[in-house]
């Protein structure tokens, strides 16, 4: 597997793994266990954050905010399909 292969993948697990903290959070009633998940998830996203920089500075992936036109209307089809 390649390094941009293994980045995307991270990535993409990442943002799995966030949407999961997220709902669990939501539906804890404990205090002390809510604030652990909410911490735990803020550590994830640091790293979330700290990947998505490496696959930029590598030219694995397009921040939004540089995204040429034609880049967006790919991401766009691909998720129309």
């Amino acid at each position: 597997m390649e390094e941009k292969d293994m980045v995307n993948d991270i990535l993409e697990n990442s943002s799995n793994f966030l949407k999961e903290y997220e709902a669990c959070i939501v539906e804890t009633k404990n205090m002390e266990l809510r604030q652990l998940l909410q911490n735990l998830r803020n550590n994830y996203e640091s790293f979330q954050y700290e990947i998505e920089k490496l696959a930029e500075s590598k030219g694995y992936s397009v921040s939004e905010e540089t995204a040429t036109k034609d880049e967006i209307n790919k991401v766009r089809n691909e998720f129309s399909e």
